[in-house]
């Protein structure tokens, strides 16, 4: 069985809610059998390269908050991730484009690194002091993924280098009805939006297993927190 994950660096709930799926994939009796294929996905795709600012601040815009209700947005999020065992900065973070993101984690999908690379990408935005959206540390992050740093080099110089893998990604999302992330694609028959619970995970996996009716694409957990299109990332109350 293929699982595939729509998710982008920039979404904390795509951050947590891979940690949920691992955690629920540990407990499917058939999980040595589950291929599981990451896909591209920004928040952001028009931002130009370089523009980066301070997540709070954009926070704070975005929604029409305070700093400090900004500030405080941040913490419920970090109080989730840190929940699932997950470090979470919540100052010194910053938001800006992730294509190129993007087109490093393809890189390292055709080397069979991809999920190495995509969890110490979390990991440096959201748990580290080291900016995901600096070439040269997206470099050091490839060759701790096991990745060559001329050949991350190169893809990063190369703007047009796996661009449209990453554009067929996310028009296949499109297709799929996902307006949000994180978004998960069981067999390309059933789908589960949002950074849901493990256990859900797990009687997911094991109700497209036994061939069971499962909510159709798109639909199936769609009261679970999610980043959408537009960059606004919901902050559960509860």
């Amino acid at each position: 069985m293929r699982v595939e994950i729509w998710s982008d660096i920039a979404c904390p709930w795509c951050y947590i809610g891979k940690a949920r799926f691992e955690k629920g994939l540990a407990d499917f009796a058939h999980r040595d059998q589950v291929e599981v294929v990451h896909r591209s996905f920004e928040l952001d795709p028009g931002r130009a390269k370089g523009d980066t600012a301070p997540v709070v601040d954009m926070l704070a815009l975005k929604y029409g908050r305070s700093r400090e209700e900004a500030q405080a947005m941040e913490e419920h999020v970090a109080s989730n991730a840190r929940s699932e065992g997950l470090g979470y900065r919540t100052e010194g973070r910053d938001h800006g484009s992730t294509f190129d993101i993007h087109r490093l984690l393809h890189l390292a999908k055709a080397r069979g690194r991809q999920d190495a690379l995509l969890d110490l990408a979390y990991r440096a935005n959201f748990a580290e002091e080291r900016s995901v959206f600096d070439a040269e540390v997206l470099v050091e992050l490839a060759v701790e993924a096991g990745l060559d740093a001329d050949e991350a080099r190169a893809v990063l110089t190369d703007e047009d280098a796996y661009a449209d893998d990453v554009r067929t990604d996310e028009r296949e999302a499109a297709e799929l009805g996902a307006n949000g992330v994180p978004f998960f694609v069981l067999d390309r028959r059933y789908g589960i939006s949002g950074g849901q619970p493990a256990e859900l995970f797990t009687q997911a996996l094991e109700q497209a297993w036994q061939g069971r009716t499962l909510t159709p694409v798109g639909v199936d957990g769609a009261d679970a927190p999610t980043c959408d299109t537009d960059g606004s990332c919901e902050v559960p109350q509860h």
